[in-house]
Parts: structure tokens; C-alpha cells; sequence
């Protein structure tokens, strides 16, 4: 079992590399109206943001990648460093594996021991009973748990599962009994509204959309088939542009009822900087990077990965500084132009765009 999964492991990495960059991108639909006169100096911008009521020091984030091999858990370890050192949070790849063979556990337990202060998430999928989300908790002393739901990719998956009954009652159990706060997070098809509308009735607080136009692990179980099966599943579900425009209608930042109330994390295609301010302009609390992060890592190493986190930090600030936004919620007042296939979804979900591109007169 063990040399199966961690050879399924090393193949998510191995192909995911190979099928970088292949997804339209919806970010790239969306413009900022430029204002001449901001009144703010660089240094004064407070790009620090809160998730499921930590503070963080930067609005994003190590997102959730791999473990379960030898090579994954090296991956883990320099993540993990690359996270201590810029200050950044980090979550691990699904520890169900580890969960499965204890002998797994090492590619897992590194992220803390390399990153011992950081903000980390453990991750498993929606079947794990609540025992073993909390030892998943356990394995790496972790902040907070992701549970990712991905009925896409297990569908194409050779050795996936083929049954979704009791998702929903699984994840309200593992709220109910783990001892930290609970994130569900797509993997790369879009947390819908109504999805997260469920998600929300079963006790969950906050939420990855994770969307189209990074990752794709449809076409990743695809490649590992072998056959043409399901080619024409390219491009399922909704983008990380078109998920955070219809949860900004349907789940406000300050709504009305705080009963109603779910923290947003972005994540999906997220390439740059200016892609994390234009996530947190639509409402998302903090922005998830995995396959840009893992790239650059395998291919130029550690320092570079500590650099670009370094980097990013500083360019999040200056476009901050450019929209005259001095913190991060002054962002949601920003006036957003949005064009494009993503224009189209948003006329056709009923979402007012020359109201989002007045914003900041309302």
C-alpha cells in the first residue's frame, strides 16, 4: 500500500510540473481604475491580515501541495523553511497517507520541525472519521485543519473513490471534534456558492474556493490513466476569479446576519503578486500559492523560493501603496473592472459589474 500511494505522490509532483500553464486564467480579467492622488507613503501600508482568528503577517500563503514519499518529504522540508524564514503560512499535502502507514509520517512531520513558529494546516479528504483528523492535527501540531473535498479528480482517478454519500455529515463531525478551526477546501474545480452555502450549514467558518486555472488534478489522473479517457473534462468547474465574485454578492465580508458569516481564502492559478491583491479586492482574507511556489523551488532551489517570498511581501505593499489602500480591507472599496469569460460568468450569475467598478464612490 505504502509503495503505491508514495509512488502516486511522486507522480502528482512529476506531472503537475509537466502540465504547468495550460489554464486560461481568469485573473487576468480583472483591472483596477488607477487614481493619481493616494495620499498614503509605502511604509505606512499594513499588509498584515487575520485567518480563522490568527494574525498573519502577510495576506498569503504556502498552499497545499504533497508528502508521503521520500521525495515529497524533502519538497516538505525546504517549503517549510522557505516559510520560516519569510514569515509566511504554510499547509501540508493530504497526511492521509500517513494516517494509512505510519511509516509516511517523516514527509509530514518536517513542515513543523522546519518551520516551528509558522501558522501550518494539516490536510485529509472528507472520508477520515474524526479520530484520525485529529491525529492528523497531532502529526503536525498544526494551527488549523484543511479538509479538501475533490470529487472531480477522485472520479478520474484509477484508484480513486466512486462514493460521495455522508461528505457533508463527515466534515460537521470533524468540526465538532477536532480542537482547531476547520478550513473545506476545493482542489482546483471552485467551491460554488451553493456549495459553500452547505458547508456553512454543517458548521464550517471559512473556506479555500480553490478554483480553475492552476492545478488541474482532472488532467493530472488523466495523464496517469494512460489512455484518452475524460479529455474532454479540461477546464472543469468554475475559475478563483469567478468563485470570489459570486461570494462577494452571496457572502459578504461584513454581512448583515454574522450568522451567516464564512472567512473566503483564495486559491487556484495565483502567479504573481498583483494576482493576490486582486484576490483580496474581491474578498478573499488571504491567497494560496502552490504550483508557482513548487516550481520554482524544484527548479532554482531554496534561496530562490526564500527570495521570491521576500519579494512578493514587498510588491504586495507597493501595489497596496499604488491603490491608495492602507490596509488590506481598504481594498473591497477599490473600483474593479472585470472583462472578458469572466464578464460573461458574472452577467449570466447576476452579478453587478458597473457596481463593482464604482466602488469606491458608493
Amino acid at each position: 500500500m505504502s509503495g503505491r500511494d508514495s509512488a502516486r505522490k511522486d507522480d502528482h509532483v512529476r506531472i503537475s510540473e509537466e502540465l504547468r500553464n495550460v489554464q486560461h486564467n481568469g485573473f487576468d480579467d480583472i483591472r483596477f481604475m488607477h487614481q493619481s492622488f493616494n495620499e498614503l507613503s509605502r511604509e505606512s501600508v499594513d499588509i498584515s491580515t487575520s485567518v480563522t482568528g490568527s494574525p498573519w503577517q502577510v495576506p498569503f500563503y504556502i498552499n497545499a501541495m504533497t508528502g508521503g514519499s521520500e521525495m515529497t518529504g524533502r519538497i516538505n522540508a525546504d517549503l517549510a523553511k522557505a516559510a520560516a524564514t519569510a514569515g509566511v503560512a504554510m499547509a501540508s499535502g493530504s497526511v492521509s497517507v500517513a494516517l494509512k502507514d505510519p511509516s509516511l509520517a517523516p514527509s509530514f512531520e518536517v513542515i513543523r520541525e522546519n518551520a516551528p513558529e509558522a501558522f501550518i494546516f494539516a490536510n485529509v479528504g472528507p472520508t477520515v472519521t474524526a479520530e484520525n483528523a485529529r491525529r492528523a492535527v497531532q502529526l503536525l501540531d498544526a494551527n488549523a485543519l484543511q479538509v479538501h473535498v475533490n470529487p472531480a479528480q477522485e472520479l478520474v482517478m484509477p484508484e480513486g473513490d466512486h462514493d460521495f454519500r455522508g461528505w457533508l455529515d463527515r466534515i460537521e463531525e470533524i468540526v465538532a471534534e477536532v480542537p482547531v478551526p476547520v478550513v473545506v477546501k476545493e482542489v482546483g474545480f471552485g467551491l460554488s456558492s451553493k456549495s459553500i452555502a452547505q458547508v456553512r450549514a454543517h458548521g464550517v467558518h471559512t473556506v479555500d474556493v480553490s478554483g480553475r486555472g492552476g492545478t488541474d488534478f482532472a488532467a493530472i489522473e488523466k495523464r496517469r490513466r494512460g489512455d484518452r479517457a475524460y479529455s474532454y473534462l479540461a477546464g472543469w468547474g468554475q475559475s478563483t476569479v469567478e468563485c470570489l465574485l459570486e461570494t462577494l454578492g452571496d457572502f459578504p465580508v461584513q454581512p448583515a446576519n454574522p450568522r451567516h458569516h464564512v472567512e473566503i481564502l483564495a486559491s487556484g492559478g495565483v502567479r504573481s503578486p498583483f494576482d493576490v491583491v486582486r484576490a483580496l479586492a474581491m474578498g478573499a482574507r488571504a491567497v494560496g500559492v502552490s504550483g508557482h511556489f513548487l516550481h520554482l523551488l524544484i527548479e532554482e532551489g531554496l534561496d530562490a523560493l526564500i527570495s521570491e517570498l521576500t519579494s512578493w511581501t514587498e510588491e504586495v505593499r507597493t501595489l497596496m501603496t499604488l491603490l491608495g489602500t492602507p490596509n488590506v480591507p481598504a481594498l473591497l472599496q477599490t473600483d474593479l473592472l472585470v472583462s472578458g469569460k469572466t464578464a460573461e460568468f458574472a452577467n449570466l450569475r447576476g452579478i453587478d459589474l458597473p457596481e463593482l467598478a464604482r466602488r469606491s464612490e458608493l
